[in-house]
């Protein structure tokens, strides 16, 4: 059953992770887009910059999914 998670949990956790930082790199709006126009009110309205979040935010998610699943595995 460890094993098991092991393989599973392990390769998605890289996955997730490489992900996240190629999101963060390279999916974030450059400073010269027009997000500087917007009111900060409406910055999670502007459609790079709501990819840039929702993509940022699944990855993480993954990854903390995948740690705790490795956690689990290392205490069984």
């Amino acid at each position: 059953m460890d094993t098991l998670i092991y393989i599973i949990a392990c390769p998605l956790f890289l996955i997730s992770i490489a992900a996240h930082f190629y999101i963060k790199i390279r999916l974030r709006p450059k400073e010269n887009s027009d997000l500087e126009d917007y009111y900060y009110e409406f910055e999670d309205q502007h459609p790079d910059y709501a990819n840039y979040l929702r993509w940022s935010r699944i990855t993480f998610i993954a990854a903390v999914v995948c740690a705790l699943l490795l956690f689990i595995a290392a205490v069984i």
